[in-house]
């Protein structure tokens, strides 16, 4: 089709704004923050946003690390969103040989599937977006959330809650991926996720049911050191991660493709004497593409922690982080942005990201090639071609897969979700935690084009359903047309519009002590003895 005067003045912002944002991405790459811990990345997009006439609130929907900035003054909202958080465990200094960043525990947060690219790519097609309305005149209205916690699915399902969507009349969503392409049919899942925390009775209140009727040693002169304990919260802790492992073949049949995992939060304990701890916690998260799948894991969990608490002679509480609802197609959205993609790219990247991934070749042990990268960098996929793909991975009857809260997005406004492609080694694959790959989300000649592509396509595609009335008309008709064809149960958020996030659980995350500025595990790696 080409594009509208409108259209090539947001590209051209972008180019103009290539330099700030280069500069601005490696920033929030070198914070590495992770989910509800992003402060300092937070507040560089609400300084920036700030800075360029955006209306900001800040901590929206009672997330100290979520945003909502706000441009324009009537005319179609379009809706975007930024993230920023980090995933623990995966550090890696932008250099071709494995190696953290300088100073920081090797297992220290890092970029794996490059949020911080994310983040800059929504960041850059909002402020273009916003630039090509103010230089070539007309209405429109920009909206850009700071969405903290995504590899939790914590943010949306709580600004969806609490209504920060209902204004929106479309929604961009990008993320940087494998390949060049749109969404078509199959999104991503239900995700669910809850901390269940495990408390001992004796240490709760002074009527609690003691663990025994009596001492038995009492005048034997024992000493109190030898008296008869509550089993405690870590014994529960335990037992309910068994439990959960002999549950799990029977929670749902493996007739389509689910998964559930834990991990364990944090605890004052390690300081204790010879007395049980008094508290644990352990979160549980788990994906289906049924409601109904989600639901009967859920009772199982219930009924698996209500009995490992009697064992232990505790008491149990659960405690909701997330529930996000699958994602809802758009046609009309997706070819939309597929036509600016194949008109916008691929992209080409400079010598020096070459140069690098060949270095990166030889620390692998192979030759370096004259194209290091996974051929889907240089072709834009048709979403058809790409659905297709997909589907061929998933049962007959299952429509969607894997967790991302942005399907959030999707009941509210006509949505598109597309890809941007990073350069990924040939010799690793699809392996965005590999740390070869991690390496090149900070270098700039290999980052900056996959988020600048991004930024062109997202001010594209907004200045065009801002332009186009017939466009986002049909859009529209589509949205209210699937969501009508979805089940009643997932139409409206699945939370409840007062739901607390829970922002103050002991999530991981920098400290700064008298040792200095560190992560929370401290930066050794004398562990002991090996056995």
């Amino acid at each position: 089709m080409g594009l509208t005067e409108r259209q090539r003045a947001g590209v051209a912002a972008v180019e103009e704004l290539g330099k700030e944002l280069s500069e601005f991405h490696r920033l929030i790459w070198s914070y590495a923050e992770p989910a509800w811990r992003e402060y300092r990345s937070a507040q560089a997009y609400v300084d920036l946003l700030k800075a360029e006439g955006f209306e900001v609130e800040v901590g929206s929907g009672d997330m100290p690390t979520a945003f909502h900035a706000r441009w324009g003054d009537g005319g179609p909202a379009i809706g975007m969103y930024s993230e920023y958080d980090a995933s623990p465990g995966y550090s890696q200094d932008t250099v071709p040989y494995r190696q953290p960043r300088p100073g920081l525990h090797p297992w220290a947060p890092g970029f794996t599937d490059a949020h911080s690219a994310l983040g800059v790519g929504a960041l850059a097609g909002a402020l273009a977006t916003k630039r090509a309305i103010e230089r070539t005149g007309g209405r429109g209205v920009v909206h850009l959330f700071g969405e903290p916690a995504e590899k939790v699915c914590g943010s949306k399902p709580v600004h969806a809650a609490k209504g920060y969507y209902d204004e929106l009349d479309a929604v961009i969503s990008y993320h940087p991926l494998f390949e060049n392409t749109a969404v078509w049919d199959i999104h991503n899942c239900l995700y669910w996720s809850a901390v269940f925390t495990f408390q001992c009775f004796e240490a709760q209140r002074d009527d609690a049911p003691p663990w025994i009727d009596g001492d038995p040693l009492e005048g034997s002169g024992m000493g109190a050191h030898n008296s008869v304990r509550s089993p405690g919260a870590l014994d529960a802790l335990g037992l309910m991660i068994t439990a959960t492992k002999y549950a799990k073949e029977n929670m749902f049949p493996r007739t389509g493709l689910w998964s559930l995992n834990e991990a364990i939060l944090g605890a004052a304990n390690a300081t204790a004497d010879n007395l049980p701890p008094r508290i644990t916690q352990i979160q549980f998260s788990w994906r289906s593409p049924l409601i109904g799948v989600q639901e009967q894991i859920l009772e199982v969990l219930r009924r698996n922690a209500r009995h490992v608490a009697g064992l232990a002679n505790c008491e149990v509480s659960m405690r909701w982080v997330t529930r996000t609802r699958p994602g809802l197609k758009n046609h009309v959205m997706a070819q939309a942005t597929y036509e600016n993609l194949l008109e916008l790219g691929p992209r080409r990247f400079a010598p020096e990201a070459y140069e690098f991934a060949r270095e990166l070749e030889r620390t692998l042990g192979h030759e370096p090639s004259d194209d290091p990268f996974r051929p889907m960098l240089h072709q834009v996929t048709d979403p058809r071609d790409h659905d297709a793909a997909t589907r061929a991975t998933l049962p007959p009857w299952q429509d969607c897969t894997g967790a991302d809260d942005c399907t959030e997005y999707t009941w509210h406004a006509p949505t598109v979700r597309f890809y941007t492609a990073k350069p990924l080694l040939r010799v690793v694959g699809e392996d965005l935690n590999h740390w070869a790959n991690n390496a090149m989300n900070g270098l700039a000649p290999a980052i900056d084009p996959v988020w600048g592509y991004a930024g062109e396509v997202i001010a594209a595609t907004a200045l065009r359903l801002i332009d186009d009335s017939g466009l986002l008309g049909a859009a529209t008709e589509e949205f209210r047309r699937n969501r009508e064809a979805a089940p009643e149960a997932l139409r409206d958020p699945l939370l409840p519009r007062d739901f607390a996030p829970p922002v103050e659980l002991p999530w991981p995350e920098y400290v700064t002590t008298a040792r200095g500025f560190e992560w929370q595990l401290p930066t050794t790696t004398d562990f002991g003895e090996k056995l």
